[in-house]
């Protein structure tokens, strides 16, 4: 499934199925995947070795921050040398284990009625108007 660009959306592409999550551009970052389940494999290799229970796992932190950069050069025309940047991160995540795991579970899904679909102000006020002016013209 792709994942939605929101914030660093320079030089993105545009796709079709990012509509689903509210946006236009997205991507599918396959070594990014790969380095985070790696990490996850051995969060859960460290737990089974502290003699914790993996099956009760709970990721309760993610978090990826900036790295100093590296540097190398690459070599330009006529002789110039330019700066070849690299950008790591470190990634720090904290697994939590849980007895149970709960969903999330709305008020009003508890009493079984359907959820009201929120209605914005704008729209409420153009209903509104239409209402009136149909009792007007009767």
């Amino acid at each position: 499934e792709i994942i939605p660009f929101r914030r660093y959306m320079g030089g993105i592409g545009r796709h079709a199925q990012s509509k689903v999550h509210g946006t236009s551009q997205g991507r599918w970052p396959k070594k990014s995947a790969e380095f985070l389940l790696h990490l996850l494999k051995n969060a859960e290799s460290n737990a089974e070795y502290k003699g914790l229970d993996v099956d009760h796992l709970v990721v309760d932190h993610i978090q990826v921050n900036r790295a100093p950069h590296m540097r190398r050069r690459t070599y330009r025309a006529h002789g110039r040398i330019n700066p070849y940047m690299s950008s790591p991160c470190h990634i720090e995540i904290c697994l939590v284990e849980k007895e149970q795991v709960f969903s999330k579970v709305s008020a009003a899904a508890e009493s079984g009625a359907p959820e009201k679909k929120k209605v914005s102000q704008k729209k409420l006020k153009r209903q509104k108007m239409q209402m009136d002016r149909s009792e007007g013209a009767m």
